[in-house]
């Protein structure tokens, strides 16, 4: 329930890259050329947000043109590259938008995340995200980085507000399985 009344406040969702928009693989071609995996659902969980005018953001340390095709792909609000110091952009995105840290939510895996989850209203981490990040974070998310974990999140926030745009679209008939 706890959870629920965190998510009822969220306006603006940011998410960390490696290991949670993907499942933290680096892969790179012999020009040093590197590759991402996004999962689909992930994707349709951020586009959801975005439909149902939640701000989303990404901040990363890393560069990189995948992740900015992604971000443009999925009609995202604001991108933060290079980010070493990840607290500045949560500042800037509270700036810029008028939101508090209460009404921010934030999904990251690894230690440089800390700094963020500790902040904001609802913190949250895939399952395989390292202990210090699992240990600081409210929602430990049952799915893996770029597995699913990101749609957990997106559902959650969605569902507590009943802001899901797809939910009066679809009949129980359409998606009824006969287990006999």
């Amino acid at each position: 329930m706890e959870l629920q009344n965190c998510a009822k406040n969220i306006k603006l969702v940011a998410f960390d890259v490696d290991g949670v928009l993907t499942d933290g693989s680096l892969t790179f071609d012999e020009n040093g050329v590197e590759y991402k995996t996004f999962n689909a659902k992930d994707g349709q969980g951020i586009v959801m947000l975005n439909k149902t005018g939640f701000i989303t953001a990404i901040i990363t340390a890393r560069q990189n043109g995948t992740v900015r095709h992604r971000f443009q792909n999925l009609g995202m609000t604001k991108l933060y590259e290079g980010q070493k110091d990840k607290l500045t952009a949560l500042d800037d995105l509270c700036e810029q938008f008028s939101v508090d840290y209460s009404e921010i939510a934030y999904m990251g895996d690894d230690l440089p995340d800390i700094c963020i989850l500790e902040k904001v209203g609802l913190s949250a981490c895939p399952a395989d995200a390292v202990n210090e990040v699992r240990a600081v974070s409210k929602m430990i998310c049952t799915k893996n980085g770029g597995r699913g974990a990101v749609r957990e999140l997106c559902d959650l926030i969605l569902y507590a507000q009943n802001k899901n745009p797809f939910i009066n679209q679809v009949k129980i008939s359409d998606v009824a399985i006969d287990r006999h």
